[in-house]
This record gives C-alpha cells, structure tokens and sequence, in this order.
C-alpha cells in the first residue's frame, strides 16, 4: 500500500525525532528529505528536532528549486534524487562515531557482520569546508549513485533508502558500526 503525502510528512518528522533521541544529531544538526513525485519535502535550515512539526517542512522541486526557508543542503537532496532513481528519502545525519572514524579521510570498512553485509565500504569524501555548499551536492550525489551511505570526512554522513525508514536506518546502522570499529580499535591496543 502506498503512503500518501501527509503520512509521508509525518513519518519524516518521526524519523528525524529519532535520529536525535539516538544520538545521531543534536538537537539542531542534521536534515532529512522525502520525493513526492517531482516534490522534494525537507526539513527547514536550523530547525530543532525536538519540536519539529509536520507543517514546518518545505516544499522544493526536482528542477532546482528550493522553498524559502530549506535546508542548507536542499540542493545535495535534490542532487542525490536527480542521480539516483531508487533514492525515495535522504537523511543526513552526524554520528559522533562515524565523524571521529572516518576524521583521517580513509573510506570507512565496517568490522561487524552486519556492517559488511549491508555496505563493505563507505566512501569519506574530503570537501573543504568553505567550498562545503558549492562542491557538495554533486560530490555526495555521485557517491549516493553507488552507495547506500556516503560520508563527508570531519561533517557527517548522508544516506538514501527506497523507503523513510531504510535512509534511517542505513544512518544508524552505520553509527552502530563505527561505534564497534571504535570499541574494537581501543581493545586491540591494550
């Protein structure tokens, strides 16, 4: 059964409170997107994750256009949609351990089983930061056409999913498999 728009909207909302309550966002990091049809829906620029509303989400457009008030990285979401036909939702999302992982610039292989079976590698792409809204969006969306998730080294990490929920859940999964590369790193060493 197909969703419609407004249950959409509320599971992006919904999606985007977990992202915080899990620790993989502060309370005002992070964005998230759905397609609806040639629509793009995206959470606002600075938005608060705690009190995000369903009517606080904004309408952007396949061609380009972004609303007033998007995200900062509309143009990346839109960029990943136009790339990638599967692509139905884009989170993007800053897991501490993924962030501190992948700090030296080196694509990110997961040790765990199901790290690896769901992404062997996921590529760190190195942008530098006063160049981060010119040269992101093309840089994540190439990488999004191959990839399930995508890490912008020293930013955070960016996913898409056929489904709100799978985008969601490649960005925790690959949060959980840094934070047991992490924990593995610091066991090898005593």
């Amino acid at each position: 059964m197909q969703a419609n728009l407004a249950q959409l909207k509320s599971d992006l909302v919904q999606h985007y409170h977990w992202l915080r309550q899990y620790g993989c966002n502060d309370s005002h990091s992070g964005n998230a997107s759905f397609r609806w049809h040639d629509e793009i829906w995206i959470t606002p620029t600075g938005c608060c994750a705690d009190t995000l509303q369903v009517d606080d989400l904004v309408a952007c457009h396949i061609d380009g256009v972004t609303g007033e008030g998007a995200s900062l990285d509309a143009p990346l979401h839109i960029e990943v949609y136009r790339h990638n036909a599967k692509a139905q939702a884009v989170f993007h999302s800053h897991g501490p351990h993924t962030i501190a992982f992948t700090l030296k610039g080196d694509d990110f292989v997961p040790v765990d089983f199901e790290g690896q079976y769901y992404f062997p590698t996921v590529p760190v792409v190195t942008i530098p930061y006063d160049r981060y809204i010119e040269l992101s969006p093309n840089a994540i969306a190439d990488k999004l056409a191959d990839h399930k998730v995508a890490i912008v080294r020293g930013h955070g990490v960016y996913t898409y999913g056929e489904t709100i929920n799978l985008a969601y859940k490649w960005s925790c999964s690959v949060e959980l498999s840094a934070k047991i590369a992490l924990l593995n790193d610091s066991n090898t060493r005593r």
